[in-house]
């Protein structure tokens, strides 16, 4: 995903200086092109196949229509406000500082995970080296770090934060030269591998087509990468201000990336999955011998004789993950500086160096990055994390969506979404039904860590780290712990969570979250802040000078 801060200002008054609007629609969608095909494309078809069989291939459509349904509320809010970290502003332009402090945590949460992750992957694919065997070992089906490899992962997250300390501009300038390769990879691997093998019997083989039913399919969507490839959309919309034709392109560019996306991704599956060996699908998907390679597509093409395309891939596996995480580390250190700014966080985040790059949110980045690599030690482990911080991030968006169309229905709206009166709520349930499939494994964890958000946020405030003391607005976020606990509960009485006889079984635990999720949505309307309110803060939006694009 690109990150970037651009110059803003007061979005309400029709006019927006430092803006200029010459992005054409080949730009922006291929800003969001670039973001949705990372690294989750060297492990997705692998992890998805072995969580639901052939049927992966339903649960890759089922992520992309979840995702363009969360997009087509970004479009609208996107054109309304192209400001920079829009996905964790626009809740506070709608509810105040309590829950813009919130968001503004889980935007940060996701992006500083992003760069371990990539790190796994390039490791995980850098076992066919032999000097990098020590590093993995296979434990519960995954490539699980050892000892000396939670210490080269922790050296090459040293690498990425260095070199975010010392290039940012040039990582910056480079990073679209890189979407070119990122995306023309795949591309070419699709193409070799359906010429090159295509077993049509793969698709009914080991125990068949669907073996895992509806549960397989729904959980392959959050926890085996698929919701993480696809994410990256809203990179139009973070250009929108600078669109030359917001109103036409910037749907086009978000409708047309996710499907564009989609259909390589689903091409992927059903190469890979055709492209099998007999001697790698055993007896059940879930236990066949594919699920024990390390870099998938690569070690597939040497099996079938293409070892110039494994060549290519292994290198890909370093450039493409790599430029990922630098890209990332950069984001979360704007998220952090952005908090402080506003007074979240204490103002240490806010110091820079003599190049103008915040230090201390690059540091803790690093640690925090580093940290992840102790109870998530594979790159499946830890997408899954991703994904329900990502989705949680996402959720916001409809709810502010909602509040706009309420308390400012008369603002200008470069796009209008069709039916936004139940696309909104509609787009708030798919969030949390994707934070259902994540199940309790993965929830859990993302609990902790928003709880030690929350204790940071209060710390700061009760021993005034930062001489900014922003309005909480209590009143219009007071669903916000009401929404993370009851989700936090569906999921653990749910058909995904630990217990052997779950109260919400399958199908009934959906019932219950798209129940819950209107509850939610409908009460967060009605508490919203006042048009009054909403308005000024948004005509009070200027970045400062020195937040210039990256």
């Amino acid at each position: 995903m690109h990150v970037m801060a651009i110059s803003e200002k007061a979005p309400g008054a029709g006019t927006k200086p430092g803006l200029r609007r010459e992005i054409g629609f080949v730009g922006l969608i291929w800003a969001s092109e670039g973001s949705i095909i990372g690294s989750g494309w060297l492990f997705g078809a692998q992890g998805a196949l072995a969580a639901a069989g052939p049927a992966a291939i339903i649960s890759w459509a089922i992520g992309g229509v979840a995702i363009l349904i969360l997009a087509l509320v970004h479009a609208e809010l996107g054109g309304m406000y192209p400001v920079s970290g829009g996905t964790a502003r626009f809740p506070h332009y709608a509810y105040g500082g309590a829950a813009g402090a919130s968001f503004g945590w889980f935007s940060w949460l996701q992006a500083a995970t992003v760069a371990p992750i990539e790190v796994l992957a390039m490791i995980t694919y850098g076992q066919h080296y032999s000097w990098a065997h020590g590093w993995e070992k296979i434990k519960g089906g995954q490539h699980v770090l050892t000892g000396s490899g939670i210490a080269v992962a922790v050296g090459l997250m040293a690498v990425i934060t260095a070199i975010n300390f010392l290039s940012i501009r040039l990582l910056a300038r480079t990073n679209s030269a890189a979407t070119w390769w990122k995306v023309g990879i795949p591309l070419l691997t699709i193409f070799v591998f359906a010429i090159a093998q295509f077993h049509t019997g793969n698709f009914t083989a080991a125990d068949g087509f669907n073996p895992y039913g509806a549960k397989g399919i729904l959980s392959a969507v959050s926890t085996s990468g698929i919701i993480f490839a696809l994410l990256g959309f809203e990179q139009a919309d973070q250009l929108a201000g600078e669109s030359a034709n917001p109103k036409r392109d910037i749907p086009r560019a978000v409708i047309g990336s996710i499907i564009l996306g989609i259909i390589i991704y689903i091409l992927l599956q059903v190469v890979f999955l055709a492209a099998l060996p007999a001697s790698q699908i055993g007896h059940t998907w879930a236990n066949s011998a594919f699920t024990a390679l390390s870099g998938p597509f690569a070690q597939v093409a040497t099996l079938i004789s293409l070892g110039w395309l494994a060549t290519v891939l292994y290198l890909d596996a370093v450039i493409s993950p790599g430029g990922t995480g630098l890209i990332y580390i950069t984001g979360s250190s704007r998220v952090s500086y952005g908090l402080s700014r506003n007074g979240y966080v204490p103002t240490a985040f806010e110091r820079t160096n003599k190049r103008g790059v915040p230090w201390v949110g690059l540091l803790t980045a690093f640690v925090i990055g580093c940290i992840c690599f102790l109870p998530f030690p594979s790159w499946r482990s830890l997408v899954g994390l991703i994904t329900s911080a990502s989705v949680l991030m996402y959720a916001g968006a409809p709810l502010s969506f909602g509040v706009f169309r309420n308390r400012l229905p008369d603002a200008h709206r470069p796009y209008r979404l069709p039916g936004g009166s139940w696309m909104s709520p509609l787009a708030f349930i798919v969030a949390n039904l994707l934070i259902l499939w994540s199940g309790w494994t993965t929830d859990w964890k993302l609990g902790v860590a928003i709880l030690i958000g929350y204790v940071i946020l209060v710390a700061n405030r009760v021993f005034k780290m930062n001489p900014i003391t922003p309005q909480l607005d209590l009143r219009a976020a007071q669903w916000l712990p009401v929404y993370l606990v009851g989700m936090g509960l569906i999921v653990y009485l749910s058909d995904f969570g630990p217990l052997k006889h779950p109260w919400f079984p399958l199908w009934w635990d959906m019932v219950a979250t798209g129940v819950f999720s209107l509850i939610i949505y409908y009460w967060a309307m009605a508490v919203a802040l006042p048009a009054e309110q909403i308005q000024y803060m948004i005509d009070q939006v200027v970045v400062p000078e020195e937040e210039e694009v990256l």
